[in-house]
């Protein structure tokens, strides 16, 4: 499978090269890039380090451009970068990625870069010892045999670890910190001001997450259920909750046997929980059909917004991760009380 990404990679490349080759719009282009040769170029995969690196620029005086490649709302999980893409990472001052399975095209991408001095940020490498491994818990829908076959085939049995590490407010404070330092590095004639702007932000998440904390140690119920996948656990984990799923973060599975509905069902009997909770999307069937198995069959849906689906129209409309978060937060309360609102 390495192969054949690498081989994709190679030719979307080698395509792209080509056809930039001879045109009078591409001259236009490069006519354009040679002019803004002296701007700092900085891509990024997904919205939260996209919405990092804003607040760290602030009012970017060093006139950096910055770019989201995943802005259609494409999941992380299913994404594969286009000719285009491929160009503006290869031509990038700062490349900056979450580093897990669903980046392996990455490596490749990276072999193709005619900016050798480019800064590369792994979220997943600067959280180290603090990555955590992804975790089937009781009652979650594991992987098909054949597909956990064909994986240590092709990955040597590496670890598999939890990409969402965007959803710890705790994260985001460390990894911000890094992504300034790296920053400050490319552009150290304003250094300041991206100290300065790295501070107040990291101050924000600082209170947000005292917030959560708050919540949590308040709250009348200490467990979460998700009729979804469970990509909250880098969340959960920060304040002790507990959980129950139909299926891991990275699952691509959308349909839940019989036995993990009725497992979920009576967890949600056994716990006296009131809601049954989604991220977000349309599709909440797995959730109704837990709540028809159980024995009151009253209970609310909630959603919490894991920020996979983020598209560059919310990002026009204002949305934030720290508005994103502040919004789970809302949700978060209802879910931990002991009775629906």
């Amino acid at each position: 499978m390495k192969k054949i990404v690498s081989i994709i990679i190679a030719v979307i490349f080698m395509i792209g090269c080509l056809c930039a080759c001879g045109t009078v719009e591409n001259q236009k282009e490069k006519k354009k890039t040679e002019n803004s040769s002296d701007k700092i170029h900085i891509v990024t995969t997904i919205f939260p380090e996209y919405d990092w690196v804003l607040n760290i620029l602030g009012e970017n005086p060093g006139h950096a451009e910055v770019t989201m490649l995943l802005d259609s709302g494409v999941d992380l999980h299913s994404y594969q970068p286009t000719a285009d893409d491929i160009q503006k990472i290869s031509a990038c001052d700062m490349f900056v990625y979450v580093g897990g399975e669903s980046d392996e095209w990455v490596k490749d991408a990276l072999k193709q870069a005619s900016n050798k001095n480019m800064v590369v940020v792994n979220l997943l490498d600067i959280l180290g010892d603090n990555a955590k491994e992804e975790k089937v818990v009781e009652g979650m829908e594991a992987e098909e045999e054949d597909e956990k076959e064909e994986k240590e085939e092709t990955k040597e049995e590496k670890p598999e670890y939890d990409e969402h590490v965007w959803l710890s407010l705790r994260n985001a404070s460390a990894l911000a910190g890094t992504l300034s330092d790296k920053l400050q590095s490319i552009d150290p004639e304003n250094a300041e001001v991206y100290k300065k702007n790295t501070k107040d932000y990291v101050r924000k998440l600082n209170s947000l997450d005292k917030q959560y904390q708050k919540a949590v140690s308040r709250a009348d119920v200490k467990t979460l259920l998700f009729g979804d996948r469970f990509p909250f656990r880098y969340l959960t984990d920060d304040y002790g909750l507990d959980y129950y799923a139909a299926f891991v973060g990275c699952s691509a599975e959308t349909e839940a046997s019989f036995e993990t509905v009725s497992f979920l069902a009576k967890k949600v009997d056994e716990l006296s929980l009131h809601s049954v909770m989604t991220i977000e999307g349309t599709d909440h069937r797995i959730a109704e059909t837990i709540i028809r198995n159980t024995k009151k069959k009253d209970q609310q849906i909630l959603t919490m917004d894991s920020m996979q689906s983020v598209t560059a129209k919310d990002v026009n409309q204002g949305v934030t991760y720290l508005s994103v978060m502040e919004k789970n937060l809302s949700v978060l309360k209802k879910a931990l009380k002991k009775e629906a609102d």
